[in-house]
């Protein structure tokens, strides 16, 4: 069974973005690492580059900057990558994913159980969303709970939206939800871990992917500081072996972190919320899959 890894990025390194340790954590699993690299004002290309790593190809990517949709751009870019990926399976990283050695046989033993039910399309995995640090974490239904992060690489699969999940492609205009196998694996998603000054460049770049210039100068901020949300959990197990320098070095401003300050909670997320918390049960969740047992 051949494993492909896809990924994206661009700014990687200026954006703040945890390039390194989530492309090794690729590479200690997949057989070849496609990643789309776009154009960028940063080192993250030479830093790919320096590797020189057989498994690795680049693609070199030039983004349309007047694509300003609903994230479109992203999952552009994220079939420029996954379109080269020749493997069985295909396992997508976003640039702040990373996956924890723990896992490593399990998620491959979920993909061998998987070759053996025709019906099973992709892996679900939970996520675990850092926030502000690396001992927080997002809690409540702010926070999307499972993505599917692994599939058989028909052909037909693409990515969907703003690339945050996938849809078969079965015409031209009509596409429908994987059928996967929700496994115990999760993502360690460090997106919202930046310092402060990464975060606000990290939000001018993303905003101008979304929305136009007037929504960008009514909405984005316009001092360093860290960002704010409903709900946060203490983060208690380990992180990935190749996160923990970055987790070190970046002491030095999360150390700052006030997990106390939040976001006022809307009377209808409250709501929401006591009731997850009573039943287990998130109501009205978006799924972008449709899962197997």
């Amino acid at each position: 069974m051949k494993i492909s890894g896809c990924t994206f990025v661009r700014n990687g390194f200026l954006l703040g973005y945890p390039v390194k340790e989530s492309l090794h954590s690729l590479l200690s699993l997949c057989d070849e690492v496609i990643i789309a690299i776009g154009n960028s004002e940063d080192e993250t290309l030479q830093y790919v580059q320096s590797l020189k790593n057989p498994k690795v190809r680049i693609i070199e990517t030039i983004w349309d900057d007047s694509l300003r949709e609903g994230g479109k751009i992203l999952a552009q870019q994220t079939n420029i990558a996954l379109e080269q990926c020749t493997g069985d399976w295909v396992i997508y990283l976003q640039a702040d994913e990373v996956l924890h050695e723990k896992d490593r046989e399990l998620l491959k033993s979920s993909m061998h159980r998987a070759n053996q039910r025709p019906e099973i399309e992709g892996l679900l995995f939970q996520y675990l969303h850092f926030f502000g640090d690396y001992h927080h974490i997002g809690m409540g239904r702010q926070w999307y709970r499972r993505e599917i992060r692994a599939f058989k690489n028909t052909g037909a699969i693409t990515s969907w939206k703003d690339a945050q999940g996938f849809r078969v492609k079965e015409s031209d205009e009509s596409f429908r939800k994987l059928r996967v196998m929700d496994i115990p694996v999760s993502i360690y998603h460090y997106g919202w871990v930046r310092n402060p000054s990464a975060y606000l460049r990290k939000q001018s770049a993303f905003g101008r992917l979304y929305h136009d210039d007037a929504w960008l100068a009514e909405h984005l901020p316009t001092s360093e500081e860290f960002p704010t949300c409903y709900e946060l959990g203490t983060f208690t197990g380990e992180h990935p072996q190749n996160m923990l320098d970055r987790i070190q070095e970046d002491a030095i401003w999360t150390k700052h972190f006030d997990p106390h300050r939040r976001n006022p909670r809307p009377i209808a997320v409250a709501l929401c919320d006591g009731i997850e918390r009573i039943t287990g049960k998130r109501i009205f969740e978006y799924r972008n899959y449709e899962v197997l047992r």
